[in-house]
């Protein structure tokens, strides 16, 4: 992934790492190990999908799943 430092909307950090199948609970279990505000994996209960977790300000969890 290039890094794009003199763009208007600089990446200036790039990660690779394996995405893992796991459950919604232990998803937020591992954000909330890590400190994160979001955690990307594999859903088991949909099939394996690309899915995203995340921390809402209001103190719940949101996720987001894609469809595919």
């Amino acid at each position: 992934v290039p890094i794009l430092e003199d763009s208007p909307f600089p990446v200036v950090r790039s990660k690779k790492f394996d995405i893992k199948p796991m459950s919604v609970e232990e998803a937020i279990l591992r954000m909330n190990l890590l400190g994160h505000n979001f955690f990307v994996f594999r859903d088991d209960a949909a099939g394996g999908a690309f899915s995203v977790v995340y921390k809402r300000k209001d103190g719940g969890y949101g996720i987001i799943v894609d469809q595919d």
